[in-house]
C-alpha cells in the first residue's frame, strides 16, 4: 500500500492511498504517525478508502509523507563505493548523525541553495519509516518495527559539513531532507535489500547502485540505533548513499540555482526537486 500526505486546493492536509494515477482520501485519519504506530488497526480504513472515486494524483501537492517525525537519523559511509571515493577507511562501527526536523521537505518542492555556501551536494538514499516503536530491538525483530520505505535525498552543504568533525549543521539546512513521494508499506516491500537506487541531475545519472550493497543493512541499523534510543512511530532513518556524490568528483560538482535533482528507487517511486537560490 502506498500512503501519502497531500493538500488539495485550499483544503487542510490529508492522508490518502495512492493507486495508479489517483489518490483516495482516507476519512477519519489525519495523522500518519498514528498509522505508523498501529498499521494493522488502521489498515481496514485505508482499504475502505479505495472504494471511493479518488482524485487525480497530478492535481495534488504531495507533502512529506511523515510530516512530524520525532527523529531524523542518518548513517554515513554505508556503501563501499562511497567509502572509497571519500578516501575513508571502511568503518568498524556505524557512523550516525541527525538531520534536524526543520530540514524536512516535500518530494517535489524546491531545495534551497544557501546564501552562505556554494558547496551544495546530493545524496540519494533509501529512507526507513519506523512503525511500532521499541528499544533494544533484536535484528531478528527489526522488520516488525518498520511501517515502510520511501525515497530520500540527504542534501548536504559540504563546506559546513566538513568544517568540523560534527556533521549535523551541514546536513540540516532548511529544505535539505526531501522525502516521498509516499510511504510504500512493508507488506508490499518485505525486504528492502535488493532495490536499484539512482540519482540524476539535469537528466544525467550521477549515482547508481543497489541497496544490497549496504555495508550495514537496514536490520543492523535498527538494532544498533535502538540500543541507544527508543525508536518511535514515524521516526525516519536515512540509510546511506552510494558512490557518485558531487563532492567526490574531479573537479567537485556543485548544485546551483535551476538544477533538477531526481532520486529514484525501484518499487518506491521517485522524488524530484529544483534547486533555487535562497531569498
Amino acid at each position: 500500500m502506498k500512503l501519502a500526505s497531500f493538500v488539495h486546493g485550499d483544503a487542510p492536509p490529508a492522508i490518502g492511498v495512492v493507486q495508479g494515477e489517483r489518490i483516495f482520501p482516507v476519512e477519519g485519519i489525519s495523522d500518519m504517525n498514528a498509522v505508523a504506530a498501529d498499521y494493522a488497526a488502521h489498515k481496514p480504513a485505508l482499504e475502505r478508502a479505495l472504494g471511493g472515486g479518488g482524485l487525480p494524483l497530478a492535481e495534488m501537492r504531495l507533502l512529506p509523507p511523515i510530516t512530524r517525525p520525532g527523529k531524523i537519523m542518518a548513517i554515513g559511509l554505508n556503501y563501499a563505493d562511497h567509502i572509497l571515493e571519500s578516501g575513508s577507511a571502511p568503518p568498524e562501527q556505524q557512523t550516525w548523525f541527525c538531520k534536524q526536523i526543520s530540514s524536512l521537505n516535500g518530494p517535489y518542492d524546491s531545495v534551497e541553495v544557501p546564501k552562505v555556501s556554494a558547496a551544495l551536494d546530493y545524496e540519494a538514499e533509501l529512507v526507513v519509516v519506523i512503525g511500532k516503536g521499541g528499544r533494544h530491538i533484536a535484528r531478528s525483530e527489526a522488520a516488525a518495527h518498520v511501517l515502510g520505505y520511501c525515497v530520500g535525498n540527504d542534501v548536504s552543504v559540504r563546506d559546513w559539513q566538513l568544517a568540523t568533525s560534527q556533521w549535523v549543521i551541514g546536513k540540516s539546512f532548511d529544505t535539505h531532507a526531501p522525502i516521498g513521494p509516499w510511504v510504500t508499506t512493508s507488506d508490499e516491500v518485505s525486504d528492502p535489500h535488493g532495490l536499484d537506487i539512482r540519482c540524476l541531475v539535469n537528466g544525467e545519472q550521477r549515482q547508481g547502485s543497489n541497496t544490497r550493497q549496504l555495508v550495514f543493512d537496514v536490520w543492523a541499523q535498527i538494532e544498533h540505533l535502538s540500543q541507544a534510543m527508543t525508536l518511535e512511530p514515524g521516526d525516519l532513518i536515512f540509510t546511506g548513499t552510494p558512490g557518485g556524490v558531487g563532492g567526490a568528483a574531479t573537479p567537485p560538482f556543485r548544485l546551483k540555482d535551476g538544477d533538477v535533482v531526481r532520486v529514484e528507487i525501484d518499487r518506491l517511486g521517485h522524488i524530484e526537486n529544483v534547486c533555487r537560490d535562497e531569498i
